[in-house]
């Protein structure tokens, strides 16, 4: 496939205006509109929050965050996705200060590389999340590096002053509240780290907004649609979508904690009567399941990216709840939508059109003639990276293009399909077979079991495919079997497959694959 470049349809005008502003007052601009009084959030304790009192929160709080904290500085924000992490977020922005989302999960080893890269000397959590997560030694390890501050102590520190400020800074923003440009920093998140070190990406206030107009205008929405978002705000994908999306477009959003709370979860669901869920096709499959029966009948669109959606994930959707599984595809650098199907127009197997304002560039893959590495550039791309080498320190992008890293092919209308990470394909004599193909096929003769492939090299023909399967006695010719009756050549299975009992995955459910090649070459040793 030869170097192409595809432009989507542009944003509108009235998206361009809305675009260039700074955060908060995207948010302040939302209380103004949808009115004071309005419900937005409900936490997953079930307590309600209005706009005015997200905006009275996050008033107060940034008087004790700005003693505490210089101009400009990074204060990062461990917390789960609740009213706690939006007033958390909301404050930081207060204070003129730019949240860093840490993954709790993460481990202390990749916390500490997060604050040594943005670089963090504050981090704001709460003692409530602390006790309940048992994170204490967590938090007390992360003390030797960092000042932890707690929500519950900053209310207590509450003066006078920032009583004043929740007050009036309502009624004089201007006064009280610091005034970034569109294309400043607004947040900084961290890659899941799937093929190595997690590297800062930093997004402008401009690129968040950008990305919520070009979803606002790419998937249609209807005024008495409530959001339910259980995903981490530490992932972009759960802060931009889950989260800010329906508080700056006044769409109620209820948040939960955590995504592996399926039966809460599924409860929570038939109790709000949520109509747009965010999920992964694991997760959606497990909420329904836990469902009893029709109670997710209210959700009418389930939004789900980071993995491939199965064909019986979408079909259970639609007959048990007459639901549609709208697949989308974004990275954390793209703030991260960056395409989706729409409601009506699914196309099973794509990850649908790119979202307006995107121009893309698929470059050849040796190998493969009917696919190439993506490239993308439009208003939702990040500024650059922070990596741990040179802390603190901005890397822009060339010309604003951002590679992917993800192979694709688009057929003449404009849908795309991820054929797999261009690091996650072996070369078997000169032929290019995607380890992404592997697990799918492994994934539809086993659903019940894990399965990841990884590459060795091979003497013979340079490279070979190991699979690693959680399946207790995976049988390769049954494998094969399927490959061959269903069109998939026999190079993309593999020669040898190992019973696991557990396939390594990161903190945040992402299969580990710096540690399944290292599990898969010390097996084939043994």
């Amino acid at each position: 496939m030869e170097t192409v470049h595809l432009k989507s349809e542009t944003i509108s005008k009235l998206g361009q205006k809305r675009i260039r502003r700074n955060l908060f007052s995207a948010f302040l601009k939302a209380c103004k509109t949808y009115g004071a009084q309005t419900q937005i959030v409900t936490d997953g304790d079930g307590r309600k929050f209005s706009y005015g009192e997200l905006r009275r929160a996050a008033f107060a709080l940034s008087g004790p965050l700005k003693k505490t904290t210089q101009s400009g500085e990074n204060v990062g924000v461990l917390l789960p996705t609740g009213a706690g992490a939006v007033i958390a977020f909301l404050a930081v922005h207060a204070a003129g200060r730019i949240p860093a989302m840490l993954n709790f999960s993460a481990g202390i080893k990749n916390l500490k590389a997060a604050a040594n890269t943005a670089p963090l000397k504050t981090v704001i959590t709460a003692r409530r999340f602390v006790k309940l997560g048992g994170l204490e030694d967590l938090v007390a390890q992360m003390a030797e590096f960092v000042d932890i501050i707690y929500l519950e102590d900053m209310r207590e520190q509450i003066g006078i002053g920032a009583k004043l400020r929740a007050v009036l800074g309502p009624v004089l923003p201007v006064l009280f509240t610091p005034s970034p440009a569109p294309d400043d920093t607004g947040v900084i998140l961290f890659t899941s780290g799937t093929e190595g070190n997690p590297k800062g990406v930093v997004l402008t206030h401009s690129n968040i907004l950008a990305n919520i107009e070009q979803i606002e205008q790419h998937v249609e929405l209807r005024d008495t649609d409530i959001f339910f978002n259980p995903l981490p705000t530490f992932h972009c994908y759960g802060l931009t979508a889950g989260t800010l999306w329906p508080i700056i477009s006044g769409h109620p959003a209820v948040l939960h904690p955590s995504p592996l709370q399926t039966k809460s979860i599924a409860k929570r669901i038939e109790e709000t009567q949520a109509t747009v869920l965010f999920a992964t096709d694991t997760f959606l499959k497990q909420y329904m399941r836990a469902s009893k029966g029709d109670g997710m009948a209210s959700v009418r669109i389930a939004v789900c990216g980071a993995e491939r959606v199965r064909e019986e994930t979408r079909k259970i959707a639609e007959e048990r709840f007459d639901m549609e599984v709208l697949e989308g595809y974004g990275v954390t650098e793209c703030a991260p939508v960056l395409a989706a199907n729409q409601p009506g127009d699914i196309r099973a197997g794509t990850i649908g059109k790119m979202l307006p304002g995107i121009e893309t560039r698929i470059e050849p893959v040796d190998g493969l003639d009917d696919a190439g590495r993506l490239w993308v550039r439009g208003p939702n791309i990040m500024k650059g990276y922070i990596s741990a080498d040179n802390p603190g320190q901005l890397v822009p992008l060339e010309g604003g293009w951002h590679d992917t890293g993800d192979v694709v092919s688009v057929d003449d209308e404009g849908y795309y399909v991820i054929r797999g990470r261009i690091k996650r394909f072996a070369k078997i004599g000169g032929e290019m077979v995607s380890l992404t193909v592997v697990e799918n096929c492994a994934g539809a003769v086993w659903p019940d079991h894990m399965h990841a492939a990884a590459t060795l090299p091979d003497k013979r023909k340079g490279e070979q495919i190991i699979l690693l399967s959680e399946h207790p006695a995976p049988d390769r010719a049954e494998l094969l079997r399927w490959a061959q009756t269903h069109g998939v050549p026999e190079i993309a299975v593999p020669k040898k497959i190992v019973s696991v009992k557990d396939i390594p995955v990161l903190g945040t459910g992402k299969l580990n694959y710096v540690e399944i090649t290292k599990l898969a070459k010390d097996l084939i040793s043994a």
